[in-house]
């Protein structure tokens, strides 16, 4: 028969049990809503979860950060986007409790702090967000950007000299906002083409990098009497996480599990529900870039440029997943050791019989509480597949810009935007708007009337 004893242990086991619905799966109805430009539903499906999940309010702020942006919200955005930034860099401190809660659980259980990208893409949204409207903390916000990327780099450099992270991909869009704050100085050139020749280090793929240190390093920002604008379009949809199971580990778990419990005096609870780990998966969407040209007194378009990516969020995200992805899965099989051997634990403790019923209850109880575990996929969804610019020279004075997304082969993909800007003399202009999968959605933020 089984120990009264049983109850007490194998039931705060089992309280342990999480939610089976992780948080990709509540965060699809909101992507699907933005992307096809419906901004008040997902406003609305981010606000439900909040209520529902409290616990996730960092990560669910980041997305309500850049509804605000798309719904022509930019100092809401930017304060939201500051408040989660701070937040994060609070949570890099160590919460043992937290720490232990997760590995009796699993990490859903932790706070979120971030992956790296999101960390690094988080200032660099800021960045953007701060350009359409005053722009005064753009710069300031850009070095943030870089300089967290290398304290992430530093901070994972192992005793024996090692560093998984070290092959991190760096964000070209940091230099290149600072070559472009830079050069509109008309002083500090030298300055601007040296950060400008370290984006096209970077972001070797970016087609009007070689122009730009040119330009730069022969001292000109434009013709007189003209001015810039700068056309930054968030574009397709960005990585999301996605739950995979580790067969190789679990395979190699059950297999010790057998051999142990052949010569142990008590059974452990056999590996049947795989390890689940997160993966970060790309899934651009269906608009390549956003064409720009300027509209004529007869109402036609001159076409004169597309945006090219500056910096590829999800190529990004997924080389710096798969960079780490063997420490979350030592992680996970930790975590399952841990329970194995406190099931074994509590059953030599209470001298249960090997091959009696409570052993047997106890085993089925391991079983539960493993199969219990979820990967952790909190993840920024509403992140755009790519940060893309286009560099326009325009006379100074009153123009109308048309903004017109395209798909891979250049077909149209809803309608074009127009939107007027003042571009000044000698000076830049900054354009900001989102295209996912129904072309431009929400406003087109300029920092110009």
């Amino acid at each position: 028969m089984p120990r009264p004893g049983l109850l007490a242990i194998v039931g705060p086991c089992l309280a342990l049990i999480p939610g089976c619905a992780t948080h990709i799966t509540r965060l699809e109805p909101v992507r699907a809503a933005f992307h096809r430009g419906d901004l008040d539903e997902a406003e609305r499906l981010i606000a439900a979860d909040l209520d529902k999940h409290p616990g996730d309010a960092d990560v669910l702020t980041l997305d309500r950060a850049l509804v605000a942006l798309a719904d022509g919200r930019p100092i809401e955005a930017e304060d939201l986007l500051k408040e989660v930034r701070d937040r994060f860099d609070h949570l890099e401190q160590e919460s043992p409790a937290e720490d232990a809660w997760s590995m009796l659980s699993d990490d859903q259980q932790r706070s979120y702090a971030g992956e790296d990208h999101e960390k690094v893409l988080l200032r660099a949204m800021l960045a953007i967000t701060n350009l359409s409207s005053d722009g005064g903390d753009a710069e300031a916000f850009s070095y943030q950007a870089a300089e967290k990327q290398a304290e992430i780099v530093a901070a994972a450099t192992e005793e024996d000299g090692t560093n998984p992270k070290a092959s991190y991909r760096q964000i070209a869009l940091a230099p290149y906002l600072r070559g472009v704050l830079r050069e509109e100085t008309h002083r500090d050139y030298d300055d601007a083409a040296r950060h400008f020749a370290t984006v096209v280090n970077w972001q070797p793929e970016f087609a009007a990098g070689q122009a730009d240190v040119v330009r730069a390093a022969g001292g000109v920002h434009s013709p007189s009497g003209h001015g810039v604008v700068h056309v930054f379009a968030l574009v397709g949809h960005g990585p999301c996480k996605v739950v995979v199971e580790e067969i190789p580990s679990s395979a190699a778990l059950l297999v010790a599990d057998q051999i142990l419990s052949a010569t142990l005096a008590q059974s452990l609870p056999p590996t049947v529900a795989p390890i689940k780990v997160p993966r970060v998966v790309a899934a651009p969407g269906l608009v390549s870039a956003v064409a720009v040209g300027r509209q004529n007194a007869e109402g036609g378009v001159a076409w004169q440029g597309r945006t090219t990516t500056i910096t590829d969020i999800s190529r990004m995200a997924v080389e710096q997943e798969a960079a780490v992805h063997d420490r979350t899965v030592a992680r996970a099989v930790a975590r399952r050791a841990l329970k194995k051997g406190t099931v074994f634990g509590v059953k030599e403790g209470l001298g249960v019989e090997r091959f009696g019923p409570a052993a047997l209850a106890f085993d089925l109880a391991g079983i539960a509480w493993e199969a219990a575990e979820n990967a952790d996929t909190r993840c920024w969804g509403l992140l755009p597949d790519s940060i893309q610019v286009v560099r326009m020279e325009l006379p100074a004075g009153q123009h109308t810009l048309a903004l017109q997304a395209v798909d891979r082969q250049g077909v149209a993909v809803g309608k074009a935007v127009p939107r007027s800007v003042t571009v000044a003399d000698g000076r830049n202009t900054y354009v900001v708007i989102q295209a996912p999968d129904a072309g431009i959605i929400g406003e087109v933020l300029a920092s110009s009337p």
